[in-house]
């Protein structure tokens, strides 16, 4: 193997590391390793921008800029309160009602935008209900990431995926969704079971819920009004594109303009609302794992997995949905799915064998194994945070004992609606 082949897997190794160590931002690391992959000559600069896939960058950003406009109209909180109310201000059935409406946003937004406007409205909820909010919060974790494997939009990886492999909005959604809605119900259950003993609130409490006023919530019906528009009209194009033929990112990007077209004069405040650490993180990323590929460290990785499973479909398919899991949960789910998505290519052109089951198999793998620790996921992470800030510090433990059970049940159902749609 010539030098720059060993040079490449170590550099992207140590990133790796540090990344998963937390001990510096990982957009600053992902950077850092791209910007090597190039002055140590293993990509020439051009070939790292071809790696960088925009159709994933544009899509997100638009998202990010239709969703921070939505937000200020206060729709988000409207619908928390709501669900509040309709659980008659009873702990349980507002636990479970908030669960399916995070699981259901988490669809149609990507779930770390999705967690960062519930998780505030919970507090709200549970510092009325003087209830420990910490089941809440690890459901919120939990269903955020099972909800957003049943869309194209809903979860950075699927994005990656969806990008690369050139899947619609209405593949994810009819190949996905049902897997997403089979665990999300399962999952709502074992939540139940867990924590009902700990569901309890006194009725003073509970009258104090039923006093909130949902139109309260709305802080602008005029943006209410153009958020809606626009957020049907994006969902319309993706549902459309094989007729139009519009990639996400043009759709998102347009919905974004136009919202703010709509909105504002100035879009430096929505602008703002992106964010932009999350976009060079991908943007690191790609070119780290361009650096692989040019060096043919991914191609030899996927000759080894076609050793160990002997080329056979089920065997390579669930291998991919297993493995996706544990290593998802050990990091972050978007780096690992990015390393992956050019094994699983490799994978194809050397054995032949359609391409579809193992897209799927890694997008339930990644998506549901990374709600097994607290680091598996951006989402996850986000919510410790809040949590941590808030006084109510998940420990990794903790959520682990609740998390890695609910976790393997849900990859055992993701594991028979694979084997019974695709591999019989």
């Amino acid at each position: 193997m010539p030098a720059m082949f060993y040079i490449a897997i170590v550099l992207f190794v140590f990133t790796y590391a540090v990344i998963i160590s937390e001990k510096i931002h990982r957009t600053i690391v992902a950077l850092l390793g791209a910007s090597l992959m190039i002055l140590l000559g293993i990509l020439h600069q051009e070939k790292a921008i071809e790696g960088i896939d925009f159709n994933t960058l544009g899509l997100l950003i638009g998202m990010m800029i239709v969703v921070g406009i939505a937000k200020q109209s206060g729709m988000f909180q409207y619908v928390a309160i709501w669900a509040a109310k309709m659980g008659r201000g009873k702990p349980i059935p507002i636990f479970l009602i908030l669960g399916g409406i995070v699981a259901v946003f988490s669809a149609f937004l990507d779930n770390v935008t999705t967690v960062l406007l519930m998780v505030p409205v919970t507090f709200v909820v549970t510092n009325n209900l003087k209830v420990n909010p910490k089941p809440f919060l690890i459901g919120t974790i939990l269903l955020s990431n099972i909800g957003g494997t049943a869309t194209l939009i809903g979860d950075p990886p699927n994005i990656l995926i969806g990008s690369a492999a050139g899947l619609t909005f209405n593949q994810f959604l009819v190949n996905l969704a049902p897997a997403s809605l089979l665990v999300t119900g399962v999952t709502l259950g074992l939540l139940y079971f867990w924590y009902r003993k700990q569901l309890v609130a006194a009725p003073e409490s509970q009258a104090a819920i039923m006093k909130f006023d949902p139109k309260e919530a709305i802080s602008s019906r005029s943006v209410l009004v153009k958020s809606l528009i626009v957020l049907g009209l994006v969902l319309v194009g993706f549902f459309t594109h094989s007729v139009t033929h519009l990639e996400g990112a043009t759709i998102a990007m347009a919905g974004a303009a136009l919202l703010m077209l709509l909105t504002v004069r100035e879009p430096d405040d929505h602008l703002r609302e992106v964010e932009w650490s999350t976009i060079f993180f991908f943007i690191g990323l790609f070119i780290l794992v361009t650096g692989l590929e040019e060096v043919g460290a991914i191609r030899m990785l996927a000759e080894k997995l076609l050793e160990v499973t002997g080329g056979n479909m089920t065997a390579t398919t669930l291998s991919v949905l297993w493995g996706s899991a544990i290593f998802s949960a050990v990091v972050d789910n978007i780096p690992f799915v990015a390393t992956m998505i050019p094994l699983i290519k490799d994978v194809g052109a050397i054995s032949g064998l359609p391409l579809l089951p193992l897209w799927w198999a890694l997008a339930l793998g990644a998506d549901i194994g990374g709600n097994a620790t607290i680091v598996g996921a951006s989402a996850n992470v986000v919510v410790s945070g809040i949590a941590g800030r808030e006084g109510h510090k998940i420990g990794f433990g903790e959520y682990m004992k609740v998390a890695v059970p609910i976790t393997i049940v849900g990859l055992i159902v993701c594991t028979i609606y694979v084997y019974l749609r695709y591999l019989i």
